[in-house]
């Protein structure tokens, strides 16, 4: 791979000293349930007893997809951009979710279809205006895929240069779901039939037909294996950002927030590249999209939320934020057994 990462599993020689902070709070073990093993993990990717939730920031990378004039989206390809005005102006779902929990906002345009004006919370990384319609070629140039994931990276970078250490990611692109899901099938081998789901909105009809588009894409590339080759022919460019904002911040040893289908799609490309990105990762819900589920099963993914939400845009990320906190505030916070003056477990019977 003609760009590389050095990521290593987090560290774990500080896990007996972690779980033992952990078992140690007034609580009965294990009572706190999922949080104890999300404080755990956040605990090993910082390589602290003390972690931190410094500059807490979700970066919603989007872009556009030729595949959309073959009617596999609900909305047209113009909705894309009309949303990047709405995160802008603040009137969006997670720009109102991102303010509730005091997250830093910043919109990515990777390649929309569309001349965005500047703005203080806009990242101006433009690749092209929108892939190509991967229906009959390559939705981009590996050139282009190569350019998409440094650039994703060098994004993250620059937010943990700022003092960030807590990172989601998000995503907003009409018609990216069917990248998702055929990136999906072909990095899991599971049946694409599985991987298709209504996106923003399909009827039955709709759905019959966007699977119908997503056979006739496969049967003239084949199933790729490769992940970058698959991501290069199916992939949208705020898809190939996430996969290099993924790879830096775990390299990075932040802690990554990860949505729904199409971010997770994206993980699924990182983890083939480098398998330890996963560890880094905490999911913060299960969609409602048809084939999120399926796809989180084989990372081995546990989500924190079941909501049915199926929004994108790192809305479920801002909507599991509190419980991460939580679980560095316990951890960091909580008083012992011996700091409260609270007996302990009986272990003389």
């Amino acid at each position: 791979m003609p760009i590389t990462f050095h990521i290593l599993p987090p560290c774990t020689e500080l896990a007996e000293a972690l779980q033992s902070k952990i078992d140690h709070k007034t609580k009965p073990l294990g009572a706190l349930g999922q949080l104890e093993a999300l404080a755990l993990q956040i605990g090993l990717c910082q390589n602290t007893l003390s972690p931190q939730l410094s500059q807490p920031s979700i970066i919603i990378f989007a872009g556009d997809h030729g595949i959309v004039e073959s009617g596999v989206s609900a909305y047209p390809q113009v909705v894309t951009a009309q949303m990047i005005g709405n995160f802008l102006a603040g009137g969006a779902a997670i720009s109102v979710f991102a303010k509730q929990h005091g997250l830093n906002l910043w919109i990515v345009d990777a390649g929309v279809n569309a001349d965005i004006n500047p703005h203080e919370q806009l990242i101006a990384a433009k690749i092209a205006k929108g892939t190509q319609n991967f229906l009959s070629q390559p939705a981009m140039t590996m050139a282009q895929c190569l350019t998409a994931i440094q650039a994703g990276a060098d994004i993250v970078l620059q937010r943990y240069n700022a003092g960030c250490h807590c990172i989601g990611f998000g995503e907003m692109g009409i018609g990216n779901t069917s990248s998702a899901a055929l990136l999906m099938h072909c990095l899991t081998g599971i049946d694409l039939s599985q991987c298709v789901g209504r996106g923003a909105g399909l009827d039955d009809a709709q759905l019959q037909h966007k699977l119908t588009v997503l056979k006739h894409a496969l049967a003239h590339h084949g199933t790729l294996t490769d992940p970058l080759t698959a991501l290069s022919s199916f992939g949208g460019f705020e898809i190939a950002m996430l996969v290099g904002a993924y790879l830096k911040a775990a390299e990075l040893n932040m802690l990554c927030l990860v949505d729904g289908f199409i971010s997770t799609a994206a993980l699924l490309v990182a983890s083939k590249l480098y398998a330890s990105v996963v560890d880094y990762c905490v999911f913060s819900h299960v969609s409602n999209e048809q084939g999120h589920q399926a796809l989180l099963a084989y990372l081995n993914g546990k989500a924190l939320l079941t909501l049915d939400l199926r929004l994108g845009e790192g809305s479920g990320i801002a909507l599991a934020y509190p419980l991460v906190q939580s679980a560095v505030l316990f951890l960091n916070n909580m008083a012992t057994f011996d700091e409260a003056q609270v007996a302990n477990k009986n272990t003389d019977h």
